[in-house]
């Protein structure tokens, strides 16, 4: 008679839970702050009702003005958040949402104690602030870890003020990295930590005791925890600190071009063996002009460092130190461009103003593509806002059936570039979807601009 076999497999080995976070707690109590701010609410300009002179109404409606007029002066606004000492001598790190247009700051401490304290900095763009107090005994800070060594599954702490409930620990695990949410340089470890309103500035620590993250924000459709919260990466906050500390503001690099993400086809279109880079649409006045560098290249590695996408670059140049002069290859007609660009600063970058949309007149158009083409005259650079140099083609329909209208291309565009090269009739752009069919293309590469924005587009040619 056959049994059944049954063989053990050898168990498999995870990290356990901690048995009890109480030592990491009482090890960063100490370090965590409560922040209130109080701010001035100017009062509301209502305009008191018009009475009649003599209307028997007169009397009543001036007592009840004059009850209300308490209400009608300016008033104070209290705001909570968290944050956490990071010297002894007193530096405190928060949210820049929750001091933003304070005219006071509270810091009070695990112990009960409370300090005022001057804000020192702000960034805006990772919503980081650096504050001072002034503390008759050294204060006991805590360190910032490395947020890349922060794995997805790993146990982290998070402590704070939520809902002005005081202080307050909980805990949870990475629930994803390098989390995008808005802004230009987001970096955001994600967490199933309970973070509330309040929690705000509070720092994310990892079970070694250091910050990982600094608490921001949290997705919610009734504004409380769901288990779906986002602490700005330490490595992004650490830096800010250091300049916030050093000069009392930012001061990023600044590389003065403007790019856009390499997908498949746009690699494609341009020999490029893999959708990688930075895909540069313009050239400003500045240090990459300066440099050499040209619409159309491809900026596959800054600074010895191989460049993923536009986020890793903008990342890269804004660490970058103000100044420097910083190795980069760009990839330019099939081959690698080595150049080397002196970084400027961004806060001092001058933003180049968008061109007014304008409606398109119509002339002689040729249709290609999907797109309906026509050449730019000295009366449709005057009609579009556009400088009298600027040449192309102006897009005047698009099929809404095409390839072009699923890619966004629009009436009122003008197509500069096909292929990297410029056309300024409707023969130049033929003759450069020609040569991508000779070429074995399945795309041809367009630079269009739009109101003074311009981006490339792949469109297919089979």
């Amino acid at each position: 008679m056959l049994g059944t076999a049954f063989v053990a497999l050898p168990a498999m080995q995870a990290d356990a839970a901690p048995e009890t976070f109480a030592p990491l707690a009482e090890k960063i109590s100490d370090s965590v702050v409560n922040i209130t701010t109080s701010t001035t609410v100017a009062a509301s300009a209502e305009q008191m009702p018009q009475i009649p002179e003599g209307s028997p109404f007169e009397d009543f409606f001036r007592d009840f003005m004059d009850r209300g007029e308490n209400q009608r002066r300016p008033r104070r606004s209290q705001a909570l958040g968290s944050g956490f000492v990071i010297s002894d001598d007193g530096y405190i790190v928060t949210n820049n949402h929750v001091i933003e247009g304070a005219d006071e700051i509270a810091i009070e401490f695990f112990n009960g104690e409370e300090l005022p304290a001057e804000i020192v900095g702000t960034d805006p763009k990772t919503d980081i602030a650096l504050l001072k107090v002034e503390s008759d005994a050294p204060l006991k800070p805590v360190p910032f870890g490395d947020s890349d060594d922060a794995a997805v599954g790993d146990w982290v702490m998070a402590m704070g003020n939520p809902l002005g409930q005081g202080f307050s620990v909980s805990a949870g695990i990475v629930s994803a990295r390098n989390r995008a949410l808005s802004g230009t340089y987001d970096d955001y470890i994600q967490t199933d930590a309970a973070i509330n309103r309040g929690n705000s500035g509070g720092p994310l620590f990892n079970m070694e005791g250091e910050v990982v993250g600094v608490n921001t924000a949290i997705l919610s459709p009734n504004g409380g925890s769901i288990g779906i919260g986002f602490a700005m990466s330490s490595n992004v906050v650490e830096k800010v600190v250091d300049q916030l500390k050093e000069f009392g503001e930012t001061r990023r690099g600044w590389l003065g071009v403007r790019i856009q993400d390499v997908t498949e086809d746009i690699a494609e279109s341009i020999g490029l063996a893999e959708a990688t880079g930075a895909l540069v649409t313009d050239v400003p006045e500045g240090p990459a002009e300066e440099a050499g560098m040209q619409a159309g290249d491809v900026i596959v590695s800054f600074n010895d460092q191989e460049v993923a996408d536009t986020r890793e670059l903008v990342r890269r140049v804004g660490d970058a130190a103000v100044g420097a002069e910083v190795p980069l290859t760009v990839y330019r007609d099939g081959e690698r461009v080595e150049l080397a660009v002196t970084l400027g600063r961004r806060e001092e970058a001058e933003s180049v103003p968008a061109t007014a949309s304008r409606d398109v007149p119509e002339s002689n158009e040729t249709e290609l593509l999907g797109i309906t083409v026509t050449e730019l005259d000295d009366e449709m650079r005057e009609q579009l806002g556009l400088g009298e140099g600027a040449e192309g083609l102006v897009v005047t329909d698009v099929a809404e059936d095409s390839e072009a209208f699923e890619k966004g291309i629009r009436a009122g565009d003008v197509i500069t570039e096909a292929g990297q090269q410029g056309v300024t009739s409707s023969a130049a752009l033929e003759d450069r979807i020609e040569e991508a069919r000779e070429a074995g293309r399945r795309s041809v590469l367009l630079l269009i601009r739009r109101e003074g924005d311009p981006r490339f587009v792949a469109l297919p040619i089979e």
